[in-house]
């Protein structure tokens, strides 16, 4: 992938797992296929995929996609499944590239204090913020 495609400062590749249809099967005991790939759409095309293992998920998968990825500059977006502390780190130290993760409720703390910090922020119309 190095060889045909650019990775410039700033280009967005977005990392997303997803269930692959019809590769289920009752009968037959065959687990569904779950897939984790790591999209750039500014070349319009799939850097990497990942497999996740029968009894994993996307949080064990992610760091394996960016170990298999050179994106040094470029922006990563991942769904809230991914906020993870140790995702970050790898996305910052290793890659050398940032990071856009989704925040839901379910990591309580930190959902609690970026709130608070847009809260603060807005009230001051964003003075020392922007």
């Amino acid at each position: 992938m190095r060889e045909v495609t650019r990775i410039k400062e700033g280009i967005v590749v977005a990392i997303d797992g997803k269930i692959m249809c019809g590769t289920s099967d009752e009968g037959s005991g065959k687990k569904t296929v779950h897939i984790v790939s790591a999209w750039c759409s500014e070349n319009k095309m799939v850097l990497a995929q990942v497999k996740t293992d029968e009894k994993s998920n996307e949080i064990t998968a992610i760091p394996e996609l960016l170990d298999m990825l050179f994106i040094k500059g470029a922006i990563v977006t991942i769904d809230a499944m991914g906020c993870q502390k140790d995702i970050a780190t790898k996305i910052v130290k290793d890659t050398k590239a940032d990071y856009v993760l989704s925040l839901k409720q379910n990591h309580h703390l930190l959902y609690e204090e970026v709130e608070a910090y847009f809260k603060d922020a807005e009230q001051n119309n964003f003075g020392d913020k922007k």
